[in-house]
């Protein structure tokens, strides 16, 4: 027998970065010096005062049994102290925060815990891939709302038709965004969102995994700093941006207390929660002197200026973003007809260079690149002269072509 796939995983592509790590691994065997700026993954370690705790931690034996999928309540006290700080915003750390095993988990499975069958989930276009997949998964429908570089990339929610309304239960937003990069000039978009919500009766789901990788003297707001928020929305966070600790596999989700009750029933029934040992640690890191956010954003923010100064020196004139670690790029003219996709695998499988195609993050990706700043200066230079010598050559994007 030959298990197959269900309808709902059959009708998604292979996971962007999975294709991109095949194609590497391609270059890499053919003997090329591969620069990887393809996924999100910070290459800065972990603040040290972090991993000391987690060294302790992990020395206590009761950190050795099952954790509680709630999450310790030190760790939630934390993080309501850490949105008291920094957003101004009082949150009940029993029911209003829940710790996740990361971001992209929590949205996924906060989809699959509300959605009914068929159910449709506005999702802005491009998107960082699980608000597309997680709705699929979930057996939901996405209802698509573009975001076009001539609205700075924010979704026109007056586009948004009656019967899309209706249909939806959930909104997704995202800011600072991945891809794109765009911030919100002001709080107009989470206050309209807001309003939307109450006029409709969906649950606002923010995702701000980068409000601290901001850029020159930009600060990022959270939805739950606006007045009623807590009654239509949740916020997702990540430890894996803010404190450089990806593969720890921890972020949180805030806000709405019955949003969240039926979350945590939903993890409930599935995992046993994040490793007590990382929640500790965690902890440490909310609670802890925040000054690594401060240096790791100014590192970001002098690579991004690196970098934008390299491609233009070889013809590649690119946006400045004011966040994220990501520069999200239009092709180059010539390229535009060869779409992102190829773009992308000739650049990796020729010059060793990973950078991430924009379909393959939704149609209305397509006609961008973006590239990731998870390089050194002298790396990302390196990565800009290899694009430099694709560009160069005799239509390199054509070859090969059927």
């Amino acid at each position: 027998m030959k298990p197959t796939p269900s309808k709902k995983l059959s009708s998604l592509p292979p996971y962007l970065f999975v294709r991109l790590a095949q194609l590497k691994r391609q270059a890499q065997d053919a003997g090329l010096d591969v620069i990887d700026l393809g996924q999100g993954s910070p290459d800065l370690p972990s603040p040290e005062h972090v991993v000391d705790a987690l060294k302790k931690a992990i020395d206590d034996p009761s950190t050795h049994r099952y954790p509680n999928n709630l999450g310790l309540p030190a760790l939630r006290q934390a993080i309501a102290g850490w949105y008291r700080r920094r957003f101004g915003v009082s949150l009940d750390a029993e029911t209003e925060v829940l710790p996740l095993i990361g971001s992209k988990e929590g949205i996924a499975h906060l989809l699959m815990a509300l959605l009914e069958p068929g159910q449709g989930v506005l999702v802005p276009n491009p998107c960082y891939p699980v608000h597309y997949n997680g709705v699929v998964l979930a057996g939901g429908k996405p209802i698509l709302m573009p975001l076009r570089e001539e609205n700075g990339f924010m979704p026109d929610l007056r586009k948004v038709t009656p019967a899309q309304a209706r249909a939806s239960k959930v909104l997704l937003l995202n800011y600072p965004n991945n891809p794109t990069g765009a911030v919100l000039p002001s709080n107009v978009l989470l206050e309209d969102a807001l309003a939307f919500s109450r006029k409709h009766g969906c649950l606002v789901a923010y995702d701000n995994a980068y409000s601290e990788l901001t850029f020159d003297g930009y600060k990022a707001p959270s939805i739950l700093q606006i007045p009623g928020a807590l009654e239509h929305a949740v916020e997702f966070h990540s430890f894996s941006k803010s404190y450089s600790m990806a593969g720890w596999r921890i972020g949180w989700v805030a806000g709405n207390a019955d949003a969240i009750a039926n979350l945590s029933k939903f993890k409930g029934f599935l995992d046993y929660g994040i490793p007590g040992f990382i929640q500790q640690a965690a902890v440490a890191a909310v609670e802890g002197p925040q000054d690594y956010t401060v240096r790791a954003a100014a590192t970001y923010e002098r690579r991004r200026d690196a970098l934008v100064a390299a491609l233009s020196d070889v013809g590649w004139t690119v946006p400045t973003p004011r966040a994220t670690m990501y520069i999200w790029a239009r092709l180059p003219k010539a390229a535009q007809k060869q779409g992102s996709l190829k773009f992308c695998e000739r650049l990796i499988l020729e010059h060793g260079v990973v950078i991430s195609p924009g379909v393959g993050f939704g149609p209305y990706g397509e006609g961008y690149v973006r590239i990731s700043l998870i390089a050194p200066e002298a790396r990302l230079e390196e990565a800009a002269q290899r694009i430099g010598q694709f560009l160069s050559a005799k239509k390199p994007w054509l070859a090969k072509t059927a």
